[in-house]
Parts: C-alpha cells; sequence; structure tokens
C-alpha cells in the first residue's frame, strides 16, 4: 500500500509538472510559430506561458502579501492594454516571456514553501464576498487553469506541426503510422457528417 503523499507537496508537484507540459510545448518550434495565433482570439503558446507567469504571480504572490518579479499589468486599468497577459508585445522576446515565467514560478514556489495550506489572503479584485481565500484554494484554482491552458497548448502545437502529446518521452497516444490516423479522423468526420 502506498504512503500518502502531503496534500500541499501533492498539489505542488502537479503544478510543476502542468507549467512544464506547458513550456515543453515550445521545444523546436521557430520564435514565429511559438507567437502565432491560432484562434479567432489570437491563442497562441507564448501567450498561454506569460498568462500563467501572471496568474500565478497574482494567486501565489500578491494574494498573500508577496509582490512578484514581474511588473504589475492591471495596476492602472485605465491604460492596460486588453489581453495585455496573452501574447508577447513586439519588444519581449521568447527567451524574456519564458524568463518571465521561470523567475514567476520560482516566487510562486517560494510561497508555496512558505505557507501552510489553511494560509488565508485576499484576491485583488475578486468581489469582497469572496476575495479571501486559502492557499489551499489558490494552489486548485491555479492547476485548473494550467491545466486548461496546457491543453490548450496541445491542440496550438498539433496545428502547428503535427506534435501532440503528453510530454516529451510519453505522448500517451495509440501507436500508430500516419495512415492509421488519417483513416481515423476520416471515420471521425464521416460520423460528424452523418449526424448533420
Amino acid at each position: 500500500m502506498a504512503t500518502p503523499e502531503d496534500p500541499k507537496a501533492t498539489l505542488h508537484r502537479y503544478l510543476r509538472q502542468s507549467r512544464e507540459a506547458l513550456l515543453w510545448k515550445l521545444d523546436g518550434l521557430s520564435e514565429r510559430d511559438q507567437r502565432r495565433p491560432l484562434t479567432p482570439t489570437g491563442t497562441n503558446l507564448l501567450g498561454l506561458i506569460k498568462h500563467e507567469a501572471f496568474c500565478e504571480q497574482g494567486y501565489l504572490g500578491d494574494t498573500f502579501g508577496r509582490p512578484g518579479p514581474l511588473p504589475d499589468l492591471w495596476a492602472d486599468l485605465t491604460h492596460a492594454e486588453d489581453n495585455a497577459d496573452m501574447f508577447a508585445a513586439e519588444d519581449e522576446s521568447a527567451a524574456d516571456v519564458v524568463a518571465m515565467a521561470r523567475a514567476a514560478w520560482a516566487h510562486a514556489d517560494a510561497t508555496v514553501d512558505a505557507l501552510d495550506l489553511d494560509a488565508t489572503g485576499r484576491v485583488p479584485g475578486w468581489p469582497a464576498e469572496r476575495a479571501e481565500i486559502t492557499l489551499h484554494q489558490a494552489l486548485v484554482h491555479l492547476l485548473v487553469d494550467v491545466a486548461r491552458h496546457a491543453g490548450h497548448a496541445d491542440i496550438l502545437r498539433e496545428q502547428l506541426d503535427g506534435s501532440a502529446g503528453l510530454r516529451p518521452d510519453m505522448d500517451n497516444l495509440p501507436e500508430q503510422d500516419q495512415v492509421w490516423w488519417a483513416e481515423h479522423v476520416a471515420r471521425l468526420q464521416r460520423i460528424a457528417d452523418a449526424r448533420g
């Protein structure tokens, strides 16, 4: 029988794994492809990483009175650019965005290490009646967010070059050749078309 892992350690481990899955989706791509908007709302790989950096700095930094290393994008909402956290600006290289993420994540990790799961903080900008949260709630919130965006990154990367999967050493997909996959996709299209 397995020994139960400390709940905080479990949450933190999954958060770190999800971050790495998100970063892995950049591997081997040109900076152009890392920045390319691939949805009608402009979703792109670098933007997802930048977004997660600012989310973690906010939820595992500012919320607990531990301001992080990144500038506050939303300090003055009258001058903040809409969606500024969802793309790398002209003056931000891919290396800059990854470095920002790593700095924000290191700061977030320090907060997780320093606090107990029942430590409380206040989320700036949330309605007063629900702004007070625990570290446990912040970790769950971020896990959901980063996992959701890692899924977006999976789809974006597959659109760019066909790469898919859970991590570099395990794609978690059936071992089939391109012919099988093409036939599989065609079958799924026939099924969808039959439903009108």
